[in-house]
């Protein structure tokens, strides 16, 4: 229970801003998932320890297919409200430099392919830090294409060019039973990193 108690309290601090870095040259990728789950299967979860299946084994293997965006590159801005509580951003950059276990992205067969964090950007918002991070791969012509981004609302602009939509994200959990917990209100638009060309 204290682990399920740890994350609620950990989502419920937790501001964030994301920007996609480039469009993926490898599309969409649909993979189809097959697993046969017996009784005695155990396997890891949220709380940090291997657990076992209480149900009956099934006849015939669970299948699912998921969409994947191949080579992806995400810029991701984050802060914890109030930020002297434990943890803190150090903290958080610890386990992601030496996770307890091995760490996925969505969904278990997305294992990241470089380390996560990348060093602090002092910034009064989200919105800015994701402005004061330099663009990894700006156009051949040096300016920028102006990134696909999103922002809590209160962050950054709620209007102007910039702004295509204000929309509800339904990405919280209720960690106490494991369902969906809600949603947070965020901006969707297109950021100008501080420095390009426009």
């Amino acid at each position: 229970m204290r682990a399920r108690t740890g994350h609620q309290v950990l989502q419920d601090r937790l501001v964030f801003a994301a920007r996609r870095e480039w469009d993926s040259s490898g599309g969409l990728l649909t993979d189809t998932q097959n697993a046969q789950l017996c009784k005695s299967d155990r396997g890891w979860t949220t709380w940090g320890k291997p657990e076992g299946r209480a149900g009956a084994s099934y006849d015939a293997p669970h299948r699912r297919r998921r969409d994947y965006h191949c080579d992806a590159c995400l810029t991701l801005a984050l802060r914890f409200e109030p930020p002297e509580t434990v943890p803190d951003l150090d903290a958080v950059a610890a386990a992601l430099d030496r996770p307890a276990r091995p760490l996925f992205i969505g969904r278990k067969p997305c294992l990241p392919s470089a380390p996560l964090a990348h060093g602090f950007v002092p910034a009064p918002t989200a919105y800015d830090a994701l402005r004061n991070v330099p663009e990894v791969a700006p156009d051949k012509e040096g300016g920028s294409r102006g990134l696909r981004a999103l922002w809590p609302l209160g962050e950054g602009p709620s209007d102007g060019d910039m702004v295509h939509a204000i929309v509800d994200l339904p990405d919280l959990r209720n960690w106490r039973t494991g369902l969906h917990g809600g949603t947070r209100t965020v901006v969707e638009g297109r950021i100008e990193p501080l420095g390009a060309t426009p």
